[in-house]
């Protein structure tokens, strides 16, 4: 596959996929920084923002591209805590970024900094509890990233975001992946992943899960062009998901393998990194409150990949329609859960196990637990939860003593269930 690098000296056109990217990755920034600020005794909140594939900040029609999203979100987020931090008599909060910038085009890194430098002045004089400093870079990724680790680790700098949208696979290594998850503990990673290149990524990275498929894409990692025509093929995008999330699981404890849907057809994964299941939950919040930008092809319950693609499956775009099959898969799938541990389990330890795995939203979790006939959320106070917005990680499901869920138990003699 031959990569597109941008045009960026001639105003590079904004994609849909692009596009579509980016208004997850703004919203997503947002959640995470009112997630990470919200407790009224904070008045500091420090993290580093690392833009691998920075660009020159503007496409041609003018729209913000990510390194500018990263800074007009934590302005924002910067004068709204504050605002209301004021209002609820609350001290004030300051927020310190560091902004790596990186791009091998240096005619991008020259475009990127006459966007750049005038926000930053501005936000010197206009808001003077948000702390920015920015480090541009002009080199390829792989060869700059033990100079980023050692800058993080010289600031001591626990919460990092890297965001790294290559052209194409190779720019950046799996290795490398899991060395960030593994070296910074609040660590999460935006990759982007061309589906087409699937085939030539795993023949590099991972060739025995490539030979362990050998009939469900139907080409080999030497003949990409059949690749092409299957784009829109859903059977075709459950079966690469899959191999996709094989490949990558052992990179961080939570993984998300979700693919842009664009009118085009499936030409990108938007991959989310996370070392916490509290910034899964919120992922995928937002890929509901943006349905159709992103799509799954399998189970929509617990566990998303726990099907066969040549039997089947659903297309799932975290819409209206795919929330209702989900919370009806989810009335089964958490009790089942439930069990496989005994008769309780901690809401926080639920939470660690199902998001490693589900694509659904909080909400549709939530409210399957307390409509469940089969379940009760007790506190730590020994109350019972009756409302699922209430549901707290300190929480105890316990199974009902009389249920209408049969337990997994089998009959030694009849092989049905007792």
């Amino acid at each position: 596959m031959v990569e597109k690098s941008y045009a960026w000296a001639d105003g590079a056109r904004l994609e849909e996929h692009t596009k579509r990217k980016h208004k997850i990755l703004r919203e997503y920034f947002a959640r995470y920084l009112a997630v990470r600020c919200q407790y009224p005794q904070q008045s500091r909140f420090r993290l580093a923002v690392i833009d691998g594939f920075a660009g020159a900040g503007r496409y041609a029609c003018g729209t913000a591209g990510s390194p500018l999203i990263f800074i007009e979100v934590l302005r924002a987020a910067v004068e709204q805590f504050n605002i209301r931090r004021s209002a609820e008599g609350m001290s004030p909060i300051d927020i310190e970024c560091l902004l790596v910038l990186n791009d091998l085009d240096a005619t991008a890194i020259s475009l990127l900094k006459s966007h750049i430098e005038p926000q930053r002045a501005l936000i010197t004089s206009e808001v003077p509890r948000f702390h920015l400093h920015v480090e541009y870079r002009n080199t390829e990724f792989e060869t700059l990233y033990p100079e980023i680790k050692s800058l993080l680790d010289r600031g001591r700098y626990r919460s990092v975001i890297f965001s790294l949208d290559q052209c194409g696979h190779s720019h950046v290594h799996t290795a490398t992946i899991r060395d960030i998850m593994g070296s910074f503990p609040s660590a999460e990673i935006f990759y982007t992943f061309a589906i087409q290149s699937l085939l030539a990524f795993l023949a590099r990275s991972d060739p025995q899960l490539l030979k362990s498929q050998p009939n469900h894409l139907g080409v080999g990692p030497d003949d990409l062009r059949p690749l092409e025509g299957m784009m829109n093929n859903q059977a075709w995008l459950g079966t690469a998901e899959k191999m996709v999330f094989e490949a990558f699981r052992a990179c961080a404890p939570f993984v998300s393998p979700f693919s842009i849907h664009n009118p085009e057809g499936w030409r990108y994964w938007f991959i989310h990194f996370a070392n916490s299941y509290r910034a899964r939950q919120e992922y995928n919040n937002v890929l509901h409150q943006n349905s159709s930008m992103q799509a799954h092809f399998g189970r929509s319950g617990l566990n998303m990949l726990s099907f066969n693609p040549v039997q089947g499956g659903a297309l799932y775009l975290f819409d209206v329609s795919g929330r209702s099959q989900a919370k009806e898969q989810l009335m089964e799938d958490i009790p089942r859960l439930v069990t496989e541990f005994g008769d309780t389990l901690g809401v926080g330890e639920f939470y660690e196990t199902i998001y490693k795995m589900t694509p659904a939203h909080m909400d549709d979790v939530h409210s399957a637990i307390i409509d469940n006939p089969d379940m009760e959320v007790i506190t730590e106070n020994g109350g019972e939860r009756r409302k699922a917005t209430t549901i707290s990680p300190t929480d105890i499901l316990r199974m009902k003593q009389q249920r209408s869920f049969f337990p997994l138990f089998l009959g030694p003699e009849t092989g049905t269930r007792k």
